[in-house]
């Protein structure tokens, strides 16, 4: 089991940017790949952004291509959200998940532990 704690979520405009982290604490960060997910008010979460252990290979959403950059610092136990040109449908919370099964990194069941998460609102 690993502990996840986000952090760096708030209120920008619209065009703006935010940069979320996730520490890992417990077992070894490596053996883990990571993925973002968000949720908004009566929507289901959903895939923002994957990495896998190396950080070699990334993922996302079709909605952040572009935008949004995953990336993770193993030293650090750390993974990171970076997010431009922000728009209000990114209103959501984030939230921080690992997963060391191997499986489909965009499918939230394949998580082992997830995050509190973090608000992100982004006004027009």
């Amino acid at each position: 089991q690993v502990q996840l704690v986000e952090s760096g979520g708030g209120l920008v405009q619209a065009g703006g940017s935010l940069r979320l982290s996730c520490v890992a604490s417990g077992r070894t960060f490596t053996v883990y790949n990571m993925g973002w997910f968000r949720q908004a008010p009566g929507k289901e979460r959903e895939f923002v952004a994957g990495i896998d252990w190396s950080g070699q290979n990334t993922y996302y959403t079709t909605s952040v291509k572009g935008r949004f950059t995953i990336s993770r610092d193993n030293a650090k136990n750390t993974v990171y959200l970076q997010m431009n040109s922000l728009k209000p449908d990114d209103t959501a919370v984030y939230y921080c998940g690992a997963t060391s099964n191997g499986g489909y990194l965009k499918n939230s069941q394949n998580y082992d532990d997830w995050g509190q998460g973090t608000q992100v609102t982004v006004s027009s």
